[in-house]
């Protein structure tokens, strides 16, 4: 009988003395994502980054973090053709490192394309609690041109190309839990010249007024802010939805602008616009608009119930 000896395995001593747990997390890291740390010298701002960093309190707070406990969360960056990293996530811990003295900071570096570039970088600033109308308008307009490009490159060969993009406006609707209708007007805020879009984030004209102004020319917008100027008046949305009317019949000047602007504004009785981004606070990510709504109602309902006993007692 011959010897089955050559065919015995003899294991390693790290399998001898390795768990199946620790070889399953030995697997994981060989697939993670590596962190460097990378000199925030060559670390440069995503093009056309739509969301402001700025240095007020919130920033303090994260340059007195950055100070104690270091960069916790790394950024995401790609490689730059012309040297360094463009970075995709982490621009506000990007600048509180330097102003918190800091040399370099941990980084994830990806190969990605603009379009997967840019949904990420939307995706990871949409989540904060506060953003200006200017910032969601042009995240919005952004990630929608992106999910329109991938679906055109992915059905190149489908009869089916333009209705599958006219879905990608949906399904920017289903990720960020709004309407698409509320996407299309967000987006034309895209369309006013940047003194209109800062008094939009001032709160010194009004969201849907704005909208309505957003479809009037570059010359017009220009215009309107001098008769608006002169007559120390924001237009109200009928206002603006008449001198939307007026530009597209050609017919917008100057003199009309003053005298719309200068009129006595009605008040806008019994009407109350919640906003949903206002709302989306305070239901799980994964509510529709309908959802809300129907939630919304049920605890009026449940109020009024409860305010009724109270009065019968």
């Amino acid at each position: 009988m011959k010897s089955s000896a050559k065919n015995i395995r003899l294991s390693s001593l790290d399998d001898l003395f390795s768990t199946e747990e620790t070889r399953q997390e030995a697997q994981a890291d060989a697939g993670r994502e590596k962190v460097r740390m990378i000199p925030l010298d060559e670390l440069h701002p995503f093009a056309h980054h739509p969301f402001k960093v700025k240095d007020d309190e919130a920033m303090q707070d994260t340059v007195e973090s950055v100070k104690a406990y270091g960069v916790l969360v790394p950024a995401i960056a790609r490689p730059r053709e012309e040297g360094g990293y463009e970075l995709v996530a982490g621009h506000r811990r990007h600048r509180a490192s330097l102003l918190a003295g800091l040399a370099e900071m941990p980084v994830i570096v990806r190969e990605l394309d603009d379009d997967e570039a840019t949904i990420i970088m939307v995706d990871s600033n949409l989540q904060r609690e506060t953003l200006l109308p200017s910032e969601r308008a042009f995240a919005y307009r952004m990630k929608l041109e992106a999910l329109k490009h991938q679906g055109e490159r992915r059905d190149l060969t489908s009869s089916q190309v333009g209705t599958k993009l006219n879905r990608a406006d949906k399904l920017l609707a289903e990720q960020v839990g709004s309407s698409r209708n509320q996407i299309q007007r967000f987006i034309r805020l895209t369309y006013l010249i940047p003194p209109l879009l800062d008094m939009v984030d001032e709160h010194k004209v009004a969201f849907n007024p704005a909208v309505e102004l957003s479809y009037l020319t570059s010359e017009e917008q220009a215009a309107l802010l001098d008769a608006m100027d002169s007559e120390q008046s924001t237009p109200s949305l009928s206002q603006a939805q008449r001198l939307k009317k007026f530009s597209q019949e050609g017919r917008l000047s100057e003199d009309i602008m003053r005298a719309i602007l200068s009129e006595e504004k009605k008040p806008e009785v019994g009407k109350i616009t919640l906003s949903g981004d206002k709302l989306r606070r305070y239901f799980p990510k994964s509510y529709t608009p309908q959802q809300m709504e129907q939630t919304i109602f049920r605890l009026l309902e449940q109020w009024q119930r409860r305010r009724q006993r109270d009065l019968e007692r």
